[in-house]
């Protein structure tokens, strides 16, 4: 066996369909790349329609294959009508990224319950309305498949001016651990990626230039990681061989951050 075989014998996504909920965002899209460039087909979801073109575009220029679908990560209703559109084009869901997320420099005492409600919404209902519409799914038709949540190091570590933000994304990893119980004799694994410091739409309020400061002298690698090098996490966690027996974990992503005392 030639080394590229094995490789793509371990990492491989041909025949794969994969769900990127999220994916019009600058880490979604990226892991939709990676997922597309894998093998897989990738569906590119959510509500910026020219976001979702675009990075479907940077997907089939590589020789990828994917499409982008419309709707609201937080959707029960949405969300089924693309189970229906995949099973009318004979396609079943084998991965799930759940990779929608909003956040807020909010200082806590000034947090009202509009701004509580709509990151909670995102963060963690869009988890639960994912999981329960396409787990469902994956049980009824006995699918062998991957879902994998996007967490975050502040799930771990408290971090200060993202209060709401780290509530949601540590619920997200509790949740993440329980259904990765709940199904792991039905051959779903869900896991969890916790990316550390990737300057992103939902976080570029909060990187001031103290906080950058900061953040650097924090991070052993002294910098701030590019979208593309969650690539080989996330093919991790989603190929059916090399994460076979991969459920309940959580895989950060962080520079050395999160191994920083003094």
């Amino acid at each position: 066996m030639t080394s590229a075989s094995y490789l793509q014998n371990l990492f491989g996504l041909d025949g794969q369909t994969a769900i990127v909920i999220g994916g019009t965002g600058v880490l979604g899209g990226a892991i939709a790349e990676a997922l597309a460039s894998a093998g897989a087909h990738t569906v590119i979801v959510g509500r910026n329609a020219a976001n979702g073109e675009e990075v479907l575009s940077r997907i089939k220029s590589t020789g990828g294959q994917g499409e982008f679908f419309a709707a609201d990560a937080t959707s029960k209703a949405d969300l089924e009508k693309l189970v229906v559109h995949l099973e009318a084009n004979g396609r079943e869901c084998n991965i799930l990224v759940n990779g929608a997320g909003v956040n807020s420099p909010t200082p806590f005492l000034e947090i009202e319950d509009e701004e509580w409600d709509r990151i909670m919404n995102i963060n963690l209902r869009g988890v639960r309305v994912a999981c329960q519409v396409f787990a469902k799914y994956m049980l009824e038709k006995g699918t062998q498949g991957s879902i994998i949540n996007v967490a975050s190091l502040s799930a771990m570590i408290p971090l200060s001016r993202v209060f709401t933000y780290s509530a949601s994304k540590a619920a997200v990893l509790n949740l993440t651990q329980n259904l990765a119980r709940e199904w792991a004799t039905n051959g779903i694994r869900v896991n969890a990626i916790s990316p550390g410091f990737f300057p992103a739409e939902q976080n570029r309020k909060v990187l001031t230039e103290d906080r950058v400061n900061s953040i650097m002298t924090h991070t052993p690698m002294q910098r701030f990681g590019s979208p593309e090098e969650l690539a080989g996490a996330i093919l991790l966690l989603a190929a059916p061989s090399a994460g076979s027996f991969l459920t309940g974990h959580n895989l950060v992503v962080d520079g050395g951050f999160s191994a920083m005392t003094i």
